[in-house]
Order: C-alpha cells, then structure tokens, then sequence
C-alpha cells in the first residue's frame, strides 16, 4: 500500500482546507478494500505526533480526536481512490505536517489507529497564521 498527501498549504485563522489522501495497492469498493483502515496524523513543531482522524472501510465509521471533532471531516472519494481530510474554522495551533497511513484487518477497525499504522505517506505542510 502506498499513500501520498496533497493540498497543504497556508490559511488564515478560521479558513478551510481539504488534504487528498492518495491511495494505491487496493480499490476502494473493490475486492478487500474492507479490510482496511485510513488513519490522518499531524505532527507539530516539537511535539508527538497525533493521530486526528481515522476511516474505517471494515466498519463504515469514522472516528475523531477531539482536538479536531465538530471541525474536521474525513472522507473517501471512491472515484479518485483517495481519503480527504476537510478541516474548518481552522487554529493556529492545527499548524503541523498531515501524514496520512493505512492499516489491514485487524488494525482497519481503527480500535488503535492512535498509536500508528503500517503504511505512511511522506505528509504535507500546514501552516495556519493569525
């Protein structure tokens, strides 16, 4: 499996962006595409990582860190094979580098997407400026 982010960029306080989560190695609404999980991760300037978001094509659901629910939104796009990240009314603080990762069953639940997944992307830059 191997992931590519797009769509980093700078915003102002309180604008939206989407982050593209490219996908290859399996088809969305193909064959096995339920045994996986997409989690979305940041990392910012001298801190942990952080896992943000996470999709669950094994159970349908979508999971939040509440740092980021009722502002982010995470998505598939069966078309593009991608997974998009929309976040809003967006902080300084969300200002990191956006990793997204992919992980098989059992992993796919997104039980534990927190503490990481298999496969990564190399991640895009957010830069969110008062």
């Amino acid at each position: 499996v191997q992931l590519v982010e797009s769509g980093g960029d700078s915003v102002q306080t309180g604008g939206t962006l989407t982050l593209t989560c490219s996908v290859s190695g399996f088809t969305f609404g193909g064959a096995g595409f339920d045994g996986y999980g997409i989690g979305w991760y940041r990392q910012a300037p001298g801190k942990e990582r952080e896992g943000i978001a996470c999709l669950s094509f094994t159970h349908g659901r979508t999971f939040y860190a509440d740092s980021v629910k009722d502002r982010f939104t995470v998505s598939s796009d069966n078309v593009r094979n991608s997974v998009l990240l929309q976040m809003t009314n967006l902080k300084p603080e969300d200002t990191a580098i956006y990793y997204c990762a992919a992980d098989a069953y059992p992993y796919s639940s997104c039980a534990t997407y927190q503490i990481g997944m298999s496969h990564w992307g190399k991640g895009t830059r957010v830069i969110v400026s008062s």
